[in-house]
């Protein structure tokens, strides 16, 4: 009985290590299979919606997505058997998504009339978040957050200007051009300002006298400085954070005070004096 104990608790090891181990050989391997099963499974959901297509090759597309189901649900199993505590990743959000990778197939036997599940499916792309679950990653996506999170304030205080202009252009709108031109009511005008702001352009409602035509030029051109704000302010954090993290404020050079030069220099690019880090 002890020797059946211990086999079991090498396989769940070895298990463990290739579903959850990014840095071994085996589990970058299993994380790109998976990967690839992941965009295969979202293709073929989509495929599955066109006519043509999943007249022709019905069967053929049935057979795969059972198959990558039937490995979806083994890999869901093998997590729950080989983590310590198997009811915190059930109830994890990336849990709860990889149950719900695999739960439409099997509902769809019993529920066969419904197209619900398939757009269900596309939730596996969420899955590729916790594939990109690396140190490498990871320290992106920090630096990422960290400098949305410090874009915060400047983001909301810029979103309430928009909101404000949106308004007003839609108000004034709705009184140049009238209900003749489209613009039936205030929402209406603010639902053509917000579309021309962001250069969409539906054309289901636009100006036609020469004063709403001047205003809504102004809105074009200013939809492209709007829309370039936001991008700015985030990419400026960015570049305040990266510059930070590479350089010693707190370790000045004792030969000439110069604090400019990267973590692991080991003499002053200005003098030339030894950096003692």
């Amino acid at each position: 009985m002890p020797n059946i104990k211990s086999n079991y608790e090498r396989f769940r090891q070895k298990v463990y290590i290739i579903i959850y181990g990014t840095s071994t050989k085996a589990g970058r391997l299993f994380d790109l299979i998976l990967l690839g099963l992941i965009l295969l499974s979202v293709l073929l959901v989509m495929m599955e919606t066109v006519a043509g297509f999943d007249a022709k090759y019905h069967f053929e597309l049935v057979f795969l997505e059972w198959a990558i189901t039937f490995f979806f649900t083994l890999e869901y199993f093998l997590r729950i058997l080989t983590i310590n505590k198997p009811w915190k990743y059930i109830f994890s959000f990336y849990g709860i998504i990889d149950l719900l990778a695999i739960l439409p197939m099997y509902l769809s036997l019993f529920f066969l009339s419904s197209n619900v599940f398939s757009v269900v499916r596309s939730l596996r792309l969420l899955r590729l978040f916790k594939i990109l679950n690396h140190p490498q990653f990871n320290s992106q996506s920090v630096q990422l957050k960290d400098a949305i999170n410090a874009s915060k304030g400047k983001i909301i205080v810029f979103i309430y200007f928009v909101l404000i202009i949106t308004i007003v252009i839609g108000s004034v709108m709705y009184l140049v051009e009238g209900k003749e031109s489209g613009f039936t009511s205030i929402p209406a005008g603010i639902y053509w300002t917000i579309v021309t702001l962001t250069t969409v352009g539906y054309g289901d409602i636009s100006p036609v006298t020469p004063l709403g035509q001047f205003i809504a030029s102004f809105v074009m051109i200013l939809g492209y400085g709007i829309i370039a704000v936001p991008t700015g302010i985030v990419s400026a954090e960015i570049a305040k954070r990266s510059h930070s993290s590479t350089q010693h404020p707190e370790a000045p050079c004792s030969g000439c005070g110069s604090d400019d030069y990267p973590t692991n220099t080991r003499f002053c690019p200005q003098c030339g004096h030894v950096l003692k880090n």
